[in-house]
């Protein structure tokens, strides 16, 4: 079992693939080793070879699900992989992808991130069609709406037709035996990249994986394009013509790896031009500026540098702590957040400090980390938050579903801030947010209750546990 309090949030989900690329498995494992932030529970590879599939997937992280062997024996130089952290539908390992499904078509592996909305109403349509589910993931949706097509030839129609049915934010890779398809909803929720290497191209949900591997970053998908990867290169579908530009905001402020470039921002720029729009709107007198590893470190340090406030490595996390631990009593769970995260008493001891975070979900780990600068001999904690208050349920790949999990749905920021203990908070504007990113098209859905998607029943499921 995953130990909940090691963050607030937990990314959806990352999808990586290789064509044309020599011992593609081997690249493809470590293209998800550095998407590994983006999903802890799951992972899995299938390569082709001369039109067999090969497939190995298991419960864990990377380095533990495959091994040098392992890897060697999905032989091929095209292949999928994903990592994942369960969303929509549960964990286990029949939801571990990429999905495989044998066809009289022709087979084919399916690898997805993100969130279907509409998946009750178009399983429901599936199964009174015919189909039978393996698993209770949304992603394999869309294999089912595919596998109607009636000739492998023109599996890209049946592609583009079925696209068109799906509502949400997704990044699908598809793998037939000789093709791979990458393709992203149409209002441009979820990143998704094409690099080249070596005369041939890797996609991949985040561009730090282009780093690791040598290859060079070419384009990002469009919203609403299918990009068909064969030996003739690139080629481009539009599954739809109502394409909007609405990255997640969360992209930018949490999930994405500092070191990749999101539609032409990087992240980490991104998050330390947002720790300088902090101190612009809420300018504090302290000795110190923290941040809480590890995202919210390049927050951190725009807010010094603006502030002129020195920054400091006030907070040590332990990396090494084990991702199963276990917490069978209350007060072994009271103790896992020391095991995650140190307060560095010689440096906080009798200090004001600044506290910088991304954001404040449900608030359990900011009180705690509060908490321990607090005995560790901090003289105020004043936290600043580098995103606005998240309000709403995210419904496309975030686990935050309900309004019950969200603690600024029901209370005001004074309220939050004598919830977490902190002398005082304040939150980045959504204006400033913008500024940031250099751009006025986000999804900010989690923090104005303005969703880019309609929502079929998720709101109504959000709704039945509001307090």
């Amino acid at each position: 079992m995953v130990f909940n309090n090691e963050r607030e949030l937990h990314e959806e989900c990352g999808v990586f693939g290789a064509f044309q690329i020599e011992n593609a498995s081997e690249v493809c494992y470590y293209g998800l080793h550095a998407l590994q932030h983006r999903g802890q529970e799951g992972c899995g590879i299938v390569t082709v070879d001369c039109e067999k599939f090969y497939k190995q997937k298991g419960l864990g992280l990377v380095t533990e699900v495959f091994d040098d062997a392992k890897v060697k024996a999905l032989s091929g130089d095209m292949a999928i992989g994903h990592v994942r952290y369960s969303t929509a539908g549960g964990g286990g390992i029949e939801n571990v992808q990429p999905f495989y499904f044998n066809h009289h078509t022709g087979n084919f592996a399916l690898a997805h991130n993100g969130n279907i909305v509409n998946s009750k109403e178009l399983k429901r349509y599936l199964e009174e069609r015919g189909s039978i589910f393996q698993s209770t993931s949304d992603s394999e949706i869309l294999a089912h709406l595919i596998k109607k097509d009636s000739n492998e030839q023109h599996r890209i129609d049946s592609i583009l037709e079925s696209l068109q049915m799906l509502e949400g934010g997704f990044a699908f890779l598809i793998l037939s035996k000789d093709k791979l398809y990458a393709c992203r909803d149409k209002y441009g929720l979820r990143p998704l990249s094409i690099g080249q290497k070596d005369g041939g191209y890797i996609v991949s949900s985040e561009t730090c994986a282009f780093e690791v591997i040598n290859a060079t970053y070419v384009r990002d998908v469009a919203p609403g394009e299918v990009v068909v990867i064969d030996k003739n290169g690139l080629k481009s579908y539009d599954y739809s013509k109502y394409k909007r530009y609405h990255m997640c905001a969360m992209e930018y402020i949490y999930f994405a790896r500092p070191d990749s470039d999101i539609e032409g921002r990087n992240v980490h720029a991104f998050r330390k031009e947002s720790g300088k729009l902090l101190y612009k709107e809420f300018p504090t007198i302290a000795d110190i500026v923290i941040g809480v590893p590890d995202s919210s470190l390049s927050a951190a340090i725009g807010y010094a540098e603006e502030s002129k406030i020195p920054y400091e490595m006030g907070l040590i996390k332990n990396k090494y702590v084990g991702r199963t631990f276990i917490v069978p009593s209350q007060k072994a769970r009271e103790k896992g957040v020391r095991m995650k995260l140190s307060a560095v008493s010689s440096i906080v001891k009798n200090q004001r400090i600044v506290l910088i975070d991304d954001s404040i979900v449900r608030g359990t780990t900011s009180k705690k980390i509060v908490t321990l600068l607090r005995e560790a001999g901090a003289k105020e904690v004043h936290v600043r938050i580098a995103s606005p208050q998240f309000t709403h349920p995210c419904f496309y790949g975030v686990d935050t579903s309900t309004y019950e999990e969200l603690i600024s749905a029901f209370h005001s920021v004074e309220e939050v801030r004598k919830e977490i203990g902190a002398d005082s908070l304040h939150f980045l504007s959504k204006e400033n947010l913008y500024i940031a990113a250099k751009r006025n098209d986000l999804c900010m859905a989690c923090f104005t209750g303005n969703y880019p998607t309609a929502l079929y029943q998720s709101i109504k499921d959000a709704n039945k546990d509001e307090k």
